[in-house]
């Protein structure tokens, strides 16, 4: 009986360490990006993206949590803009700075959460004109911890945040192709 105990232990351990080997394998690097071609001139897409006190309107994650706290901090607009939010479980807590703008052409936000988990990201916004047009890229990038490598080893991060892009690039397009132009 000791006997197939230990086999079985060692057999559990054997398992264990080919597990880890597999994860700490894993690309450490992770990027999901949608894009999207909406009817409106660059500068107004432009603005709706780098002006957060605009975002309500179209984040795929306000109507998560319509009773989400939200503060803003340093610049009104553009580089050194800053969200925080604290919300449901779907929605987290934590902060958005905006850290660098070149109007009509990019957007760099560094994401920072608190909760559920610590962790960043960085999501970047690219604009093209195209006539009077604009094709935006939304992605976002960033680094996994050995905790995020095992987790997407049967989830991916495209499938986990692909989605939410979509959702926003969607919903982005709505709102620039109706606004005053």
């Amino acid at each position: 009986m000791l006997r197939k105990i230990l086999i079985g232990l060692g057999a559990l351990v054997i398992l264990l360490a080919v597990f880890a080997a597999v994860v700490a394998l894993q690309p450490s690097e992770y990027r999901v990006e949608r894009s999207t071609m909406i009817a409106a001139p660059v500068e107004t897409v432009f603005a709706q993206v780098n002006d957060f006190h605009k975002w309500e309107a179209w984040s795929p994650w306000a109507k998560r949590d319509p009773n989400a706290k939200t503060s803003f901090h340093g610049a009104a607009s553009g580089q050194g803009a800053k969200l925080s939010w604290s919300g449901n479980d779907q929605v987290g807590a934590g902060t958005m700075t905006l850290i660098e703008s070149i109007p009509a052409r990019l957007i760099k936000i560094d994401v920072a959460f608190t909760r559920p988990f610590e962790g960043s990201t960085i999501s970047e916004f690219a604009f093209r004109p195209q006539g009077s047009a604009t094709a935006v890229t939304w992605a976002s990038y960033g680094e996994q911890n050995f905790i995020g490598k095992a987790i997407c080893l049967f989830v991916s991060m495209d499938r986990v945040l692909g989605g939410d892009l979509e959702q926003g690039l969607a919903q982005l397009k709505a709102v620039a192709e109706t606004a005053p132009k």
